[in-house]
């Protein structure tokens, strides 16, 4: 396939773009910045949330899918929060549609359904048919992108995953993390299979690895195609505890969820 990347100079993205590549994937690199060293396939310095500029990609390069993972990685204020992930998704999907481009993968965040208590859980683990619960205004801008993958999804015949992306990290350093750790290595089979599954029409799936303390159901994730290899508990002997152990295991968004996050929408200082 020839996949458009945005955020392709990221810490995900530039584990995407060399991962699709071994693949033998063809990559199309977007991002603020130009192209990271070593980088030798086509790459456009562009704002996502410039839907001129979007098109204009789209005009120049024929592609077959688009992995988003562009998007400012922490939290802000609302407006600039639906900037980053609503308003990029738009111009994306806009682009797709109107240059029949039917595949798209999205960086979503564990952060959608961050609010959501460990303690009303069952069987201690959260799956796709949980109900949005944002921790964040970042978490509100994923909830909002998703909502709009499924409006196009719906009204244009789109195959759109979105991706709740747990703790992206070369390994687990935290006890929360030994839940909800992806390695890079599953976090580029994981983007595949959401690029090749058959006829996903919307879906959604937890980007985790196969942690055996998984907070977040890998069987949604199983039915596309994602087969995570990795475990974080291979890491568990080097993890110590610590005080905030006990407060980041209350919500499944972990600190996110905490009071220091707690902020006026339009505090725009």
């Amino acid at each position: 396939m020839r996949i458009l990347v945005t955020g392709a100079a990221g810490s995900i993205g530039r584990v995407v773009t060399l991962g699709l590549c071994d693949r033998d994937h063809e990559v199309v690199g977007l991002d603020l910045v130009p192209e990271p060293e070593g980088f030798t396939g086509n790459w456009h310095t562009v704002d996502c949330a410039d839907a001129d500029a979007v098109d204009a990609v789209f005009d120049e390069e024929r592609v077959d899918g688009v992995v988003h993972l562009a998007g400012h990685p922490g939290e802000a204020a609302l407006p600039a929060s639906l900037t980053s992930h609503v308003l990029t998704t738009a111009a994306l999907l806009d682009a797709c549609v109107a240059h029949r481009v039917s595949r798209f993968v999205y960086a979503s965040s564990n952060h959608a359904v961050g609010r959501t208590t460990r303690a009303s859980l069952a069987d201690g683990v959260l799956s796709d048919d949980a109900l949005p619960r944002p921790d964040t205004f970042y978490g509100v801008g994923k909830v909002a992108a998703e909502a709009l993958m499924r409006l196009y999804v719906d009204r244009h015949g789109l195959d759109a995953v979105a991706c709740r992306i747990g703790s992206f990290l070369d390994e687990p350093g935290s006890l929360r993390a030994l839940s909800t750790w992806l390695s890079p290595d599953d976090c580029v089979r994981m983007v595949e299979a959401a690029l090749t599954a058959p006829a996903p029409g919307f879906a959604v799936l937890y980007g985790i690895s196969n942690n055996t303390r998984a907070w977040w159901d890998l069987e949604p994730g199983r039915r596309l195609g994602y087969q995570p290899l990795d475990d974080a508990e291979a890491y568990a002997g080097r993890v110590a505890a610590a005080e905030s152990d006990e407060a980041e295991a209350a919500h499944v968004g972990g600190p996110f969820a905490g009071e220091e996050f707690y902020r006026p929408a339009l505090d725009l200082r």
